[in-house]
C-alpha cells in the first residue's frame, strides 16, 4: 500500500535546503579546501574543472538533513559530507574511463579532456584525500561506514560486468547489483550524517543506513526508467541497452513475453543494440509489457518503506525535508 503524500507539497531543491542552506553553502568552502592542491598547477586545473562541473549534491544534502534527525550538524558533519562526496566523485571519474564515456552531467568528462591515465589518477587522489581527511581527524567511525560502502560498490560493479556478459535476467541479482552500485553510497551517507552528530548511537546509525539504501534503490529505479523515457535527462535514451545493462523493465519485459519475443529481444541486445532503430523496438517491446508500470510500482514501494523508516525518527523540519528529499528522488526529471 503506498503511503498517502501531501499533493501540494513543495519538490523543489531550494525549498527541501532550506533547514541546511547555510551549512550547504559552508560545505563548499570544506569540500573545496578538502580537494585543492597548489604544488601541481595541472592536477589544480583539472580539479577546479571538476568542482565546477558538480552535480545537485544531493548525497552532502542527506548528510546534513540525517545529523539534525536527532541532534546538530557538527563538525564531524562537514568532513563527513567531504568524505562521501569525494569518495562519490572519484567514482564517477572512474566510471568514465570504465564505461568510456566523453560527457558527464552535460559536460565533457575528465577521460574525455585529460585522457584515461590522469582521470585515474585524479580518482585516485580524490580517494586518497577523502581517507586523510577522516585519518587525520580521528574520525574512524565515518571511514569505516564510507569504506563499507567503497567496497559494496567495487563488487556491485564487477557483478553487474559479470553478469552482463551473460545477460543474466533475474530480478534477485539486479537488487543486489543496485543495492551494492547505487544504493551503498547513499546508505552510507545516511549513516555518516547520523553518525557525525549522534555517536555511539549505533541503533540509530543502523536505522539511517537502511533508509538510506531503501532511498537508494528507488533512485536507481529511476534512473533506469530514464532510459525508456523521451525526458531531456542528459543521458541518451537506449543507453543502457547499448551498454548490455539488464534494468529492471527489461527484465519483467522479457521474463513474461513468450518464448518467441523472449529470443527475438535478447537477439537484438546481444547483436543489433549499435542500431537505433532496433534499440527503439526494444524500448517500445519494453513499454507494451508493462515494464515501466512495474517498475515503476517497485520504485514507490522502496520510497515508502524509506520513509516509512524516516518516520521512526521524531517528527522535526529537518524530518520534514528529509521525507521531501526522498521524494524528489522519485519524482525528479533528470
Amino acid at each position: 500500500m503506498l503511503i498517502q503524500l501531501d499533493k501540494t507539497m513543495s519538490l523543489s531543491l531550494d525549498d527541501i535546503k532550506q533547514p541546511i542552506d547555510s551549512h550547504l553553502r559552508q560545505f563548499e568552502k570544506h569540500f573545496w579546501q578538502s580537494m585543492r592542491n597548489q604544488r601541481i598547477p595541472l592536477l589544480n586545473t583539472v580539479l577546479r574543472y571538476v568542482f565546477h562541473t558538480k552535480g545537485k549534491q544531493i548525497r552532502p544534502m542527506f548528510v546534513f538533513l540525517a545529523a539534525k534527525l536527532q541532534s546538530d550538524v557538527t563538525d564531524a558533519t562537514y568532513r563527513g559530507a567531504s568524505l562521501v562526496e569525494l569518495l562519490h566523485t572519484a567514482t564517477l571519474i572512474h566510471d568514465d574511463v570504465v564505461d568510456d564515456s566523453y560527457e558527464r552531467r552535460g559536460f565533457f568528462s575528465v577521460s574525455a579532456l585529460w585522457k584515461n591515465k590522469i582521470a585515474v589518477l585524479l580518482g585516485d587522489y580524490l580517494l586518497s584525500k577523502g581517507l586523510l581527511l577522516a585519518v587525520d581527524n580521528g574520525d574512524f567511525k565515518l571511514l569505516q561506514i564510507v569504506s563499507r560502502a567503497v567496497k559494496e560498490m567495487s563488487e556491485g560493479e564487477l557483478l553487474q560486468i559479470e553478469r552482463t556478459r551473460r545477460l543474466n535476467l533475474d530480478e534477485e541479482i539486479y537488487y543486489e547489483i543496485i543495492r551494492q552500485k547505487t544504493a551503498s553510497l547513499i546508505a552510507s551517507s545516511c549513516a555518516v550524517g547520523y553518525a557525525s552528530a549522534n555517536p555511539g548511537d549505533t541503533q540509530g546509525e543502523q536505522l539511517a543506513w537502511n533508509m538510506g539504501e531503501k532511498i537508494g534503490i528507488a533512485f536507481q529505479i529511476k534512473d533506469d526508467l530514464f532510459d525508456f523515457g523521451n525526458e531531456n535527462t542528459g543521458k541518451p535514451k537506449g543507453n543502457d541497452i547499448q551498454e548490455k545493462k539488464v534494468t529492471l523493465p527489461l527484465i519483467y519485459a522479457i521474463n513474461n513475453a513468450t518464448s518467441s519475443d523472449k529470443k527475438r529481444i535478447i537477439y537484438l541486445i546481444k547483436n543489433h543494440r549499435k542500431d537505433r532503430k532496433k534499440i527503439e523496438e526494444v524500448i517500445d517491446f519494453v513499454w507494451k509489457s508493462g515494464g515501466i508500470e512495474y517498475a515503476k510500482q517497485a520504485m514507490y514501494r522502496y520510497r515508502d518503506e524509506a520513509i516509512a523508516l524516516l518516520r521512526q525518527f521524531p517528527d522535526s523540519v529537518a524530518r520534514q525535508s528529509l521525507e521531501k528529499l526522498i521524494i524528489f528522488t522519485t519524482e525528479r526529471n533528470k
